[in-house]
């Protein structure tokens, strides 16, 4: 948690894989800065959250069978289970409600807290995610391959394959984060690391289906975030969210591929400060 804890709560979702610290300190620290309380946390089966069982990584039948077939993998739990994840994390700390912004997987758990659970949500942010739609384009093959190759298990090649992955989802030349990349990977690595867990999580998201005629009923003030350049969640997935909640405020970003740069902080630090504060002020 970063901030007064008396300020107004923002919740922050990571995506796929993510651990909470991917959300980077400064970046919350400035968040803060604006006047929230802002929480970061593992999602299940990441980190140090809570490990799950079950099937994990996906095997090449099933993708055969999801691409050429539409049939969804077997998943040891859904979206909606993580969505209430994070509606306890908020009844333990004691939050009726919170500004909630999610990126990529949490930004759909995030929609998924917003069309079950509107009483507790003030806003929405919604970033590089997606609606589920299967009729969306569909993420780049080498976007694709970075999902599902094994993930190493030595610290040396788990860090060179972050950096890697890292840039190839940033999209261009952020040198800024490319000097931090190693340190973040390091952190990533020692937290714990839990391959099976990031196999549920894919399987998670391919069964929960399409939101997209859900979202219709979403009541809470939405903006939705999204870059030009996303190799892995098309541009026109963002441009489908916002058209699907009533209301919703779209912002494109110019250059943003499926990460948040350091350049890029200020400017959607802005937009989340103003969308959150002028929530809560038409709701006084």
């Amino acid at each position: 948690m970063f901030g007064e804890p008396s300020a107004e709560p923002l919740v922050l979702i990571m995506g796929l894989a993510g651990q909470m610290v991917q959300w980077d300190d400064g970046f919350c620290e400035q968040l803060a800065a604006r006047g929230f309380c802002v929480i970061r946390f593992d999602n299940r089966d990441i980190g140090q959250s809570s490990r799950l069982s079950g099937a994990g990584r996906l095997t090449w039948w099933e993708m055969l069978k999801m691409r050429f077939l539409n049939i969804a993998p077997e998943a040891s739990y859904t979206l909606r289970d993580m969505a209430e994840d994070t509606i306890a994390l908020m009844d333990v700390l004691g939050i009726r409600s919170a500004h909630i912004v999610g990126a990529s997987m949490g930004g759909m758990i995030a929609q998924e807290i917003a069309i079950d659970f509107p009483e507790r949500v003030r806003s929405l942010v919604s970033i590089m995610s997606t609606t589920g739609d299967p009729d969306l384009p569909q993420p780049s093959d080498e976007a694709v391959a970075l999902l599902t190759e094994p993930q190493p298990k030595s610290r040396d090649k788990f860090i060179a394959r972050f950096e890697r992955n890292s840039k190839v989802l940033r999209v261009g030349r952020f040198p800024e984060d490319e000097a931090l990349d190693r340190s973040r990977a390091e952190r990533v690595f020692d937290r714990g690391l839990n391959p099976p867990g990031v196999g549920r999580q894919i399987r998670a998201v391919l069964a929960s289906g399409s939101r997209k005629e859900r979202l219709a009923t979403v009541i809470a003030p939405t903006l939705v975030i999204h870059g030009t350049a996303d190799p892995l969640v098309d541009p026109k997935a963002g441009e489908e969210t916002a058209a699907s909640i009533p209301g919703a405020k779209l912002m494109i970003v110019q250059g943003m591929g499926h990460a948040i740069p350091i350049p890029m902080w200020a400017e959607i630090i802005d937009a989340i400060d103003k969308h959150a504060h002028e929530a809560s002020a038409r709701a006084a």
